[in-house]
This record gives C-alpha cells, structure tokens and sequence, in this order.
C-alpha cells in the first residue's frame, strides 16, 4: 500500500509540476510585434479618422471608425494580459 500511495503522489506531483512549467512558458517571438502593432494601427486607424475630417479610412461607416480604432487597440491591450 505504502509503495501505491507514493507512486500516486509521484505522478500527480509529475503533473502540477508539468502544468506550472506549460502556464510559465515565454512568448513566441512574433507576439509583442503582433501585440503594438495592434495598438498602433489602432491609432493611426483613429488619427487618420480625425485629420482626414471623416473621410477616411473607410468613409461608409462615419462615427463607427472610432469604434473600430478602439477595437484594434484593445486587441493590442488584451494580448498585454498574456505577455510574459
């Protein structure tokens, strides 16, 4: 019995210690170029949205172009929560 009981701590210990590591992990490479680029397009979306006086970027949706530049950036701001 003692033999079984320690053989089972073994493999769930086996298995937090697995899940701690894969939660730890880095980043891919491409994620914090993805991640400002997000934010940045988001902005630039916005501020060509103000100086070209609502003509561009996309001149059918009007007002709803500041709403798209927000949605893009906090795209970009979501991804920060999974930096690491």
């Amino acid at each position: 019995m003692a033999k079984e009981k320690k053989t089972t701590a073994r493999a769930s210990d086996i298995t937090s210690v697995d899940r701690a590591s894969s939660e730890n992990q880095a980043n891919p490479v491409w994620f914090k170029p993805v991640m400002f680029g997000f934010m940045l397009l988001g902005l630039a979306w916005i501020i060509v949205f103000y100086v070209s006086q609502s003509v561009y970027p996309v001149p059918s949706l009007g007002s709803w172009n500041i709403l798209v530049g927000f949605g893009i950036m906090f795209i970009g701001f979501l991804m920060t929560t999974r930096w690491r």
